[in-house]
């Protein structure tokens, strides 16, 4: 019903749900989902699992996606997802927040909060969008390092290593740093911005019964493929990081130059969210229902 009724709760962690869907037969979709009512609109369109982009929190905050933000105002995201939805989460980590220490600090924090599973990745501060240029690798060994911290930090949380690699040192040193992150405990490999679908396949033939995930961001390195031509091409999960946010934005901006034009919002209500649509995606009623219900139950009887 909601999260607030400890029977209607999974018994099973975020982590351990996530790593049943991930070995499930076929690709596992995560669409972005950047804060709780996204989620639960991901969640009425019938996806399982979802992923919350750093990407998408920094630039809902108006900040760029540099990693300046913290593991708490993360975990502040992830609570609301998990509460909401009820989905298993697949959080961005960025670089871990610093070295190993810090690493499983996110990783027991993260977890804490609600998180399936993460990924981390092998660049230096200040990090990068994946398909941005000029990116700064931290060493293998390091980052090899940091992997094996977050698995020894974790107790069901899904562990998966990015390398932002092939774009500096080609597939080899992608594939290179891939199989080390996997020997240092990592669950799956993200290998970020591949540039043409010759580069997913040779990445999925390098890493033989590995766990791959690809990225379907818009306006970036990789071509646009469907869920079902990463799966085709062995892929086992995909995410669309920032789509959520995007479409929400432009709306947005569609908005506040319709009311700074019109004065009044009218020519936008078309294009809005209804009250009843609203109420009915949060769930209004069932709040209150259990509130009601709640107070009757505990209704005192007086005597006379």
């Amino acid at each position: 019903m909601t999260y607030l009724i400890a029977d209607d709760l999974p018994e099973e962690s975020a982590g351990r749900r996530f790593r049943k869907a991930l070995n499930v037969p076929g690709i596992l979709r995560l669409p972005g989902a950047h804060n709780g009512q996204s989620a639960l609109q991901a969640k009425v369109a019938g996806f399982d699992a979802l992923y919350l982009s750093g990407a998408a929190m920094t630039a809902s905050m108006g900040l760029p996606d540099l990693g300046i933000i913290t593991v708490d105002e993360v975990a502040f995201f992830i609570r609301q997802i998990a509460r909401a939805s009820g989905l298993p989460l697949l959080v961005d980590g960025d670089t871990g927040y610093g070295e190993a220490l810090n690493v499983m600090h996110m990783v027991r924090a993260f977890e804490e909060a609600g998180a399936g599973a993460v990924h981390l990745e092998d660049q230096l501060l200040p990090k990068k969008c994946g398909h941005l240029n000029d990116k700064k690798l931290a060493s293998a060994a390091d980052m090899a390092a940091k992997v094996a911290a977050a698995a020894k930090a974790s107790r069901d949380l899904v562990i998966i290593a990015r390398t932002d690699a092939a774009a500096s040192e080609g597939i080899e040193g992608a594939v290179a740093r891939a199989k080390l992150y996997v020997e240092a405990g990592a669950d799956a490999i993200f290998p970020e911005a591949l540039t043409s679908v010759e580069m997913f396949k040779e990445m999925r033939a390098a890493l033989p019964g590995v766990k791959l995930l690809a990225n379907m961001t818009e306006f970036g390195r990789t071509p646009a493929l469907t869920a079902q031509e990463f799966e085709e091409l062995g892929y086992d999960m995909v995410i669309w990081p920032v789509s959520s946010l995007r479409v929400a934005n432009k709306a947005q901006e569609k908005l506040y130059a319709a009311l700074a034009r019109d004065g009044a919002t009218t020519a936008m209500i078309p294009e809005m969210q209804t009250r009843k649509e609203l109420y009915e995606t949060i769930g209004l009623n069932t709040f209150e229902a259990l509130d009601s219900s709640i107070a009757a139950s505990v209704a005192p009887e007086w005597g006379g």
